[in-house]
């Protein structure tokens, strides 16, 4: 499996938070030969199940990615919206938005919205439509949208939307195409509507009720002008969760991996994300609790249709995860 051509690939499609079908269409297709059975649940998350006498360890990727829902249409034809996980109004200006139907607009906003913070009820989305009746020909009430921005190669590092978290949806599907004999029986989750409150990990770590799991996700980074203080660097390593808004992972599963990547001789950087969470804070909350930790994309302009990540680092968060599916916990 070539992983960037795989990550180039499903970084373009389209599926918003709760339209998934897409995303785990491809994903489906892409892995079902790789494990014993391939299964999806009342929430829309694909379980691929590689089956094993050892430890029941769940990985979990979130498929779905942010973006906005159609509110409403008004008479001049245009759209007005809602935010669908987490943006930026201030970015949100002049960015092209696509429809699955393949229509494309341009967020606008009216002219007061820029003398102060933007607000969501002051901006639209221009289809170019004459008026309401041609709008409505085009969308509907409902329906959702994700950003544009194409596959860039820029040297050691790419350029996409939906890095978050087609990223880690890929690197869970290379990992998974490399274990060949496993002890352990692993669950390989890509889950649904993370960005609207990490409600796939929640039902799918219930069904599965693993002894292991760990959450594969985004981070953001210190290492840009003015960012804020954060020991995560692009191109320094896998980052091994510590703790993030959600979570304080297990430090037993934080020392497995830590002494995993230490042995292979595989860069990391230990996370502390302040801001933000992953599936990881629903897992750990599953049932009586499970131990739970997480492996990180070190990520920059997070939430955006340009996020950058490192070549190295996916391939290095590959590398760990994988050693963490077959070793003896």
């Amino acid at each position: 499996m070539d992983i960037l051509n795989v990550l180039e690939k499903a970084t373009q499609i389209n599926s918003v938070s709760g339209s998934e079908n897409e995303i785990r269409k491809f994903i489906s297709d892409n892995v079902k030969k790789y494990c014993d059975e391939l299964s999806v649940d009342a929430m829309g998350n694909l379980i691929a199940h590689k089956k094993g006498s050892g430890k029941k360890i769940m990985f979990a990727a979130h498929m779905d990615e942010i973006g906005i829902i159609v509110t409403d249409i008004d008479d001049k034809g245009f759209v007005r919206f809602s935010s669908v996980g987490g943006l930026n109004l201030r970015n949100l200006v002049n960015l092209r938005v696509r429809f699955a139907n393949g229509v494309e607009g341009v967020i606008g906003a009216e002219e007061e919205s820029f003398k102060d913070k933007p607000a969501i009820s002051k901006l639209y989305v221009d289809l170019g439509a004459a008026d309401k009746k041609e709008a409505e020909k085009i969308v509907s009430i409902g329906d959702t949208a994700s950003f544009v921005g194409r596959f860039v190669k820029c040297g050691d590092k790419v350029v996409s939307k939906a890095l978050d978290n087609r990223v880690g949806c890929a690197i869970l599907m290379q990992a998974l195409s490399e274990i060949k004999d496993c002890e352990n029986d692993l669950y390989c989750v890509f889950t649904t509507q993370e960005e609207v409150g990490l409600r796939g990990a929640k039902t799918a770590a219930f069904a599965i009720n693993p002894d292991i799991a760990v959450a594969v996700d985004v981070t953001d980074t210190g290492d840009t002008p003015s960012a804020p203080t954060m020991a995560i660097e692009l191109g320094k390593g896998t980052a091994i969760k510590v703790m993030d808004r959600s979570i304080m992972c297990d430090a037993d599963v934080r020392t497995m991996m830590i002494e995993t990547a230490k042995k292979n001789k595989i860069p990391y950087q230990l996370e502390i994300m302040t801001d933000g969470g992953t599936d990881a804070g629903a897992i750990h909350l599953t049932r009586a609790g499970i131990k739970t930790g997480g492996i990180s994309v070190p990520t920059r302009y997070v939430h955006s249709p340009s996020e950058m990540a490192s070549v190295s680092d996916i391939e290095n968060s590959v590398k760990l995860l994988y050693n963490i599916a077959i070793a003896q916990w």
